[in-house]
């Protein structure tokens, strides 16, 4: 072979090579490895399908203009085998709030209400004296009880009736505390709000809604639930059971209203989230105003806002909220200084909700920075004993132990626990959690409720 002949073979052989070598690296760019969150939220994901602890969810991830991961996983509808699609619809249950306290902001701005308004000025309503402001309404310092946790809502959330016949089953019902007092997470304060807004605005709920939110962001993904009717790409919702994965009760859309009848997807909440905290949707103000919680009436700070919880989750600034409605589970967070956003969305009540989710994957993003606990500065032995008050949905009783390390306790028919983590000021940190004991009073901060629970 000449010298010729052997250069020409050489150059063919190159050219098929680097050809092929092309080849490979164009089907690599069209099915990228997963990175390593993606393999995290996957293995997480996965293993919470495989047990059948959840039938499907959806998550999104988003940092500074950047999407970083939103992917769906599991079923849409086990039933029909039916995969979850890329952007399924869910009900939000709770998350409704942030939406519901945003329209009052908007009336208010548009001279129709003021915050500081008692609200029997627009609803018939029997306070037996008492004040309340939309105000406390919107932070669920109004006492008023929650009617999700009355017995008596269980003669309704299957029926069609007049709201206004809700209105008056919790107005027949006990105050739990006086106005201002405590805090307790509160669906009846914004039932009670969506009436306002419908009262004073002459439109209904989720037209002012649509009108003055969702077209004005081009959120056409976001809607009031119905129970009946066919909505394209509307994930089922389940309920997990010892017996397996079982469809969720029927519940009609009447009753959740403004504290947690919308729908939406997780695309359709990152447009809501960043037009809210980029202000957007609200003047500088009235950000202000929703993102910063109040104090009661003692001056104690509390760490919810108005439909948005806002407080420093293990050194982060967060502003968020979670949202539970029969065969849903919801969670939306926003870490401010890092600019990011979770948003996960499962179609399963159940032991592993959105923010088991949301929980975990914050902690593969962000450095999580535990609590240091101090040198217990006073005698234990005066806080031990047994405290009773309400909390959320009954009179709770609270026993504390003390030993020479710390303290235990055990809340209602819980397991006997340990508080570890001492903040000083006679403060201990139990997760995001506050216990507080001053006074021969137990003062509960957890975040979505503020309890006062009285030594026996």
């Amino acid at each position: 072979m000449n010298k010729s002949t052997l250069l020409q073979l050489l150059t063919l052989v190159f050219f098929v090579v680097l050809s092929s070598c092309k080849t490979e690296l164009q089907q690599s760019a069209s099915q990228p490895t997963a990175t390593t969150l993606e393999a995290f939220a996957d293995s997480i994901f996965q293993v919470s399908l495989d047990s059948a602890q959840i039938a499907g969810a959806a998550l999104l991830i988003h940092q500074k203009g950047k999407t970083l991961l939103k992917k769906s996983y599991g079923y849409a509808s086990l039933e029909l085998d039916v995969p979850m699609p890329e952007n399924a619809g869910f009900e939000i249950g709770s998350v409704t709030k942030q939406f519901t306290a945003a329209a009052i902001l908007k009336l208010a701005e548009e001279g129709k209400l003021s915050l500081a308004d008692d609200f029997t000025k627009y609803l018939k309503y029997d306070t037996k004296g008492r004040k309340i402001s939309i105000d406390q309404l919107l932070n669920h310092t109004s006492g008023i009880p929650s009617y999700t946790e009355m017995e008596v809502f269980g003669d309704f959330f299957m029926k069609a009736l007049p709201r206004d016949s809700l209105v008056r089953a919790i107005e027949a019902e006990d105050f739990l505390f006086e106005p201002g007092e405590a805090m307790i997470y509160n669906n009846s304060a914004y039932f009670l709000l969506g009436l306002i807004i419908e009262k004073v605005s002459g439109k209904t709920y989720e037209d002012y809604l649509a009108e003055t939110i969702f077209q004005p962001l081009d959120m056409r993904d976001t809607y009031y639930c119905s129970s009946s009717e066919v909505v394209k790409n509307k994930a089922y919702g389940y309920s997990f059971t010892p017996e397996g994965l079982q469809q969720k009760m029927y519940l009609n859309h009447l009753w959740p209203y403004a504290a947690g009848s919308l729908c939406s997807t997780t695309e359709d909440l990152l447009i809501w989230l960043e037009a809210l905290h980029h202000q957007k949707i609200l003047t500088q103000e009235q950000y202000e105003v929703i993102s910063t919680p109040k104090t009661l009436n003692d001056g104690t700070p509390l760490r919810y806002a108005m439909g948005l919880t806002s407080f420093s989750r293990y050194g982060h600034k967060e502003l968020g909220h979670g949202g539970g409605i029969f065969g849903f589970l919801s969670d939306t967070r926003y870490f401010p200084d890092e600019d990011l956003y979770l948003i996960c969305l499962v179609n399963t009540t159940g032991p592993k909700g959105a923010s088991f989710f949301t929980e975990n994957i914050s902690w593969e993003l962000l450095d999580k920075q535990e609590y240091e606990t101090q040198v217990i500065d006073f005698d234990l032995k005066k806080i031990a004993g047994t405290y009773s008050g309400q909390v959320r949905g009954q009179k709770s009783t609270l026993e504390v132990n003390a030993f020479e390390e710390g303290i235990s306790y055990k809340f209602n028919n819980d397991n006997m626990d340990t508080l570890d983590i001492y903040l000083g000021k006679r403060t201990w940190a139990d997760g995001t959690s506050r216990i507080t004991f001053k006074d021969d009073k137990v003062l509960m901060d957890r975040v979505s409720g503020y309890y006062i629970l009285h030594k026996q």
